[in-house]
């Protein structure tokens, strides 16, 4: 009883807790056995009458029964439940002391965690060909993995990752041609500084910089812009280093088909290695972010789309706010616009500071059990707004009222943040997106460049609707953007004519907390959420979601319907003979992908 329950102290969720106590006490009653020796070598007793007999044993069982409420009540009021014990914090994946050669490696979401022994980081194109080599000649998974930075982990894998962080030298700069050669393992913001020194940069950015280069090609990565592709469209060729075939270059005009296939490949036809990147001349943009509604939205879209290089909407839940921000290049006779802000930063989120403030006192007072953390003593005074919303939908965030409350006070931040400012692309582009949270992004066709049908405010209108009858407590924002086509054969936005532009929409709830009971059910929430989208919407207007941020489903009949889907958008036939031609032991793959794309059994 003491070992039971110091191990349930130390590991309280451990699966593995009888394996432990078998271990631990190989006999754990050494005298049963001593026991029963003295027993058979005394002479039988007389045998007694069966109704001495039966009332033994009613006693005996009566005994039993009187001995277990009593440990039981023992138990209870000896050692009874903490009164925070709902509030505990999670320490995710600690349940047991991991060996020394044991790595854990996980989202940046922590959402998704895989332990491995095996986490290889070659420093040379040559080590990177040796390992793949040996990998395969073992039959030993070796999954390509970049930042780990994927909303659903799609580049873990617990058997053994190859990461290239080590290979992430600028190899060569064509300043004519504005083409840079890279190794994969840069980071986004790595390449961007490499290369300013020679007055150009990328053609557009995700919302953050960490990423690497062979990480945001192959999961089909976009920013924003009507006009402007995905990011692997600015890939013009790429060394892969596979398993079936060794180190093979391919390019547009070299194996044009496998190019297209493996350029968005998610990793599962080959180690991306290098890659070619076509550049453009690095400028200043001019944001201006301010408030809209949905009237003045459709007044305006289609002017928006054409004139503007990057455009995005912030749509707020269960409000009208519409926060819209666009960025050009800076005109060369007219310079950058002259505005005066209503507001410093401090006033915008002055109100912000106020309400959590306000909730936090709401809720201690409500919740006496609940103790302060050193986080909820921090000074409001040095905490962001995306901080301040953090910890304010961390009171209750499944509370659709409190939810409320919040997204109004974060549509205020934005009244009050309206204005312009100037900078170099790389550091305008970039978005902050909040703490540790479950994301969905969808993108689907929206018509052309030329004749835009409409269908982009639609699926928000519908969204919105459906939230709003469903009562989900819904964060903000619900961010939209746009792309021109792709020709990358597994992207979301993959079009063959090039005039086809892509809206990009993506569903939000924040993790914002480490109580596990809380993680658990905001992660419920999100996927009814979520779902609910899928069912109402995905069909109607043909959507996909986007490769880093897509779910295997746990039911079968869901999977098949998944599979079955997928077939219906990407050339799923075409990957699949390429993954058995560059990968024939499918040491590249992972279980997700695995079950996106099931392979047919052979013969």
């Amino acid at each position: 009883m003491l070992v039971s329950r110091i191990l349930k102290q130390r590991f309280p969720q451990t699966s593995s807790l009888p394996l432990l106590l078998r271990r631990t006490t190989p006999n754990p009653n050494p005298n049963r056995l001593l026991l029963s020796r003295s027993l058979s070598s005394q002479s039988p007793s007389p045998s007694p009458s069966p109704s001495s007999s039966s009332d033994a044993e009613l006693r005996k069982y009566l005994g039993y029964g009187a001995l277990l409420i009593g440990c039981a009540a023992a138990t209870y009021y000896s050692f009874p439940l903490p009164s925070d014990a709902k509030h505990k914090k999670a320490h995710l994946f600690r349940y047991a002391p991991l060996p020394d050669d044991l790595h854990s490696v996980s989202n940046w979401s922590a959402t998704h965690q895989v332990h491995t022994r095996v986490f290889l980081q070659p420093e040379t194109l040559h080590d990177l060909e040796a390992l793949v080599r040996d990998a395969n000649q073992r039959k030993q998974s070796i999954r390509p993995v970049g930042s780990g930075l994927s909303p659903n982990g799609i580049g873990l894998h617990r058997a053994r990752m190859v990461n290239l962080a080590l290979m992430d030298r600028v190899i060569e700069v064509d300043r004519e041609s504005m083409r840079v050669r890279v190794q994969a393992g840069i980071r986004v913001q790595q390449l961007v500084d490499g290369i300013k020194e020679y007055g150009f940069t990328l053609q557009n950015f995700a919302s953050i910089r960490e990423q690497q280069i062979g990480g945001i090609i192959q999961v089909g990565a976009h920013g924003t812009g009507a006009r402007l592709p995905p990011i692997d469209e600015q890939v013009i060729s790429m060394k892969l280093v596979t398993p079936g075939k060794g180190t093979i270059e391919i390019s547009k005009d070299k194996d044009p088909e496998l190019f297209y296939l493996a350029r968005c490949g998610l990793g599962g036809l080959g180690v991306v290695a290098e890659v070619t990147i076509q550049c453009v001349e690095r400028n200043q943009l001019e944001e201006h972010t301010f408030v809209s509604n949905i009237n003045e939205i459709k007044k305006n879209h289609k002017k928006w789309l054409a004139e503007n290089k990057h455009v995005k909407y912030l749509w707020i839940p269960y409000t009208d706010t519409v926060v819209v921000v666009r960025c050009n290049p800076i005109s060369t006779w007219r310079g950058p616009t002259k505005f005066k802000p209503k507001y410093d930063k401090d006033e915008a989120v002055q109100h912000v500071r106020d309400l959590y403030v306000e909730s936090l006192q709401k809720y201690r007072a409500a919740d006496t059990s609940s103790s302060s953390s050193e986080n909820d003593e921090a000074d409001v005074n040095e905490l962001s707004f995306t901080e301040l919303r953090d910890k304010l939908l961390a009171l209750d965030p499944l509370n659709k009222d409190h939810v409320i409350k919040v997204n109004k006070a974060e549509a205020e931040f934005w009244r009050k943040s309206e204005g312009y400012r100037v900078g170099w692309s790389d550091e305008i582009l970039g978005f902050d997106c909040g703490g540790q949270q479950w994301v969905s992004e969808t993108c689907f066709p929206t018509g052309k460049m030329s004749k835009p049908n409409m269908k982009d405010l639609e699926y928000i209108e519908e969204l919105k609707q459906l939230i709003q009858r469903q009562g989900i407590p819904a964060p903000a924002p619900i961010e939209q953007r746009w792309t021109a086509c792709s020709k990358s054969r597994m992207s979301p936005a993959s079009s063959v004519e090039e005039d086809d532009i892509f809206s990009w929409v993506g569903i939000i709830m924040y993790l914002p907390t480490a109580d596990a009971r809380q993680r658990k059910e905001i992660t419920d929430e999100f996927f009814h959420y979520r779902n609910l989208t899928q069912t109402q919407l995905w069909d109607k207007y043909s959507a996909y979601e986007h490769w880093a941020k897509i779910e295997v489903p746990k039911d079968k009949e869901e999977l098949l319907e998944l599979q079955a889907r997928l077939r219906k958008r990407f050339p799923v036939d075409a990957y699949n003979k390429a993954r058995m031609e560059l990968d024939p032991n499918g040491i590249l793959s992972n279980s997700k992908l695995d079950k996106f794309f099931p392979l047919p059994e052979a013969n």
